[in-house]
């Protein structure tokens, strides 16, 4: 059973930064492109980022291009979502899935396996 496991949520406040690690488990995570989706409170599910099952491609919605940067450890099995420059609109519950291929996507349909979630608010 594939399982994805997000930490690193918290409260900062503006112009600060945050971590966020999704661990998995259950598939032969190095195999499997890996992305970061975020929901705020009555809004679609969005893309924020995602990476090829190598680390060699990555990509990421322009509202956070050039702030967020997406990284993998396949020795780790964990995919990580560094977060700089935050912004009160960066505030949502934080998703990482597991793509269905190698190639990163910014569509929801693309991705088999989905964590909890975890939340980030940022205070202004």
């Amino acid at each position: 059973q594939v399982q994805l496991v997000e930490s690193g949520g918290g409260l900062v406040q503006a112009g600060g930064s945050l971590r966020l690690s999704c661990a998995a488990s259950g598939r032969t995570f190095s195999t499997y492109a890996m992305g970061w989706f975020r929901q705020a409170p009555e809004k679609e599910r969005e893309f924020v980022a995602a990476i090829s099952w190598s680390g060699g491609i990555s990509v990421y919605a322009g509202s956070v291009k050039g702030r967020f940067t997406i990284s993998r450890d396949n020795a780790k099995n964990t995919v990580y979502l560094q977060m700089n420059s935050l912004k009160p609109e960066d505030t949502a519950v934080y998703y990482c899935a597991s793509g269905r291929s190698r190639i990163p996507d910014q569509r929801r349909y693309e991705y088999d396996y989905w964590g909890q979630g975890t939340q980030v608010t940022v205070s202004s």
